[in-house]
């Protein structure tokens, strides 16, 4: 019997498993996985070793290459081995030619990148979106349904990205929906102050480190400070920064940040959307954005359910190929609602 074929497109190891777990719900379709991928002069960088700091090549594709073989997916890199009855992706930067004509679910994968200049030029002079990096998240309109996290950022992407409101339904998003497990954990610390980095630099974008840690060394006010690293920082670099302006500090390059979160008393973060973690727990918040915002986009909880409801979704397109997006939004917000 023809078992109708889904292609999930990753990016980082969030992404990957937010992929994976939807996935878990397809079991009577043929499932395949792919690193995040483009098309042209970029893949022709990409193909010659650049761009290793973005989602396209470097650490990112190989954790995610790394964890599709370990969990025993089916690779099918760029797509193209397969004509694809479905595409999930977590991103909307870059919609490679070979997936545009075809049924696509966008799925949030997590806060957006703040709206600098560069926002404003992308969206005016329709320039690049990956310029612009995830603060344009949703602009491509390029996808059949984007499955948002809340209510509140529902209204946020049609506010403030000029998503199609017909396009937008809110399911939760996966990774983000059952905070409160975390409260229960083996992480050995309590009552200290937590700081959450990113990887700006990394990334090529600005970050006054220097600054940064000393303002965390201001906040903790003699409290311990813990400093939980980016996947994606240089460790050596980090660390010896750290070890220098906050002396007592600890390090963490790897481990729980929920379960670190859940223990702390102090959260600190810059663009990272653990920040939500934070805000369940009702811990003392610092972030670059507006706290009162943020509790309005807070993810909805749901105990873990946003992946099943996104897998159904894709069902539902897939066995009703010609169903409109009115009919869809009938059929599944009642549902969403209830729970």
């Amino acid at each position: 019997m023809y078992k109708k074929k889904i292609l999930f497109i990753c990016g980082s190891l969030n992404q990957t498993s937010m992929m994976h777990q939807i996935s878990q719900h397809m079991q009577d379709f043929n499932c395949y996985f792919t690193p995040y991928y483009t098309d042209g002069f970029i893949n022709y960088l990409v193909s010659i070793g650049y761009i290793k700091f973005s989602i396209l090549n470097g650490q990112f594709r190989l954790k995610t290459e790394d964890y599709i073989h370990k969990n025993n997916l089916q690779l099918d890199y760029r797509g193209v081995s397969h004509d694809y009855d479905l595409i999930y992706t977590c991103a909307d930067l870059i919609m490679p030619k070979n997936i545009r004509k075809k049924k696509i679910i966008l799925v949030q994968e997590g806060m957006t990148d703040p709206e600098t200049l560069m926002f404003h030029l992308v969206k005016y002079l329709r320039l690049p979106r990956w310029l612009a990096s995830t603060s344009t998240m949703g602009m491509s309109d390029q996808y059949t349904l984007f499955c948002v996290a809340s209510e509140g950022y529902k209204d946020f992407f049609i506010n403030r990205k000029g998503v199609k409101p017909e396009k937008i339904i809110v399911t939760g998003i996966p990774n983000f929906d059952n905070l409160r497990q975390f409260a229960n954990n083996n992480f050995p610390h309590k009552h200290f102050v937590l700081v959450a980095t990113s990887d700006a630099r990394e990334t090529y974008k600005i970050e006054n480190r220097k600054k940064f840690i000393q303002e965390c060394v201001k906040i903790a006010n003699g409290k311990q400070l813990i400093f939980k690293l980016h996947p994606n920082e240089k460790v050596d670099r980090a660390t010896e920064e750290i070890n220098k302006l906050a002396p007592g500090a600890l390090v963490f390059p790897s481990g729980n940040i929920n379960n670190m979160i859940a223990n702390c008393d102090v959260l600190i973060t810059k663009f990272s959307s653990v920040v939500y973690v934070g805000i369940l727990f009702g811990k003392e918040v610092h972030s670059a954005f507006n706290i009162d915002e943020l509790k309005q986009l807070m993810p909805i909880q749901n105990n873990g359910t946003s992946s099943e409801k996104i897998a159904e979704i894709g069902k539902y397109i897939l066995g009703f190929p010609r169903t409109s997006l009115d009919e869809i939004h009938k059929k599944f917000e009642l549902s969403l609602v209830k729970t």
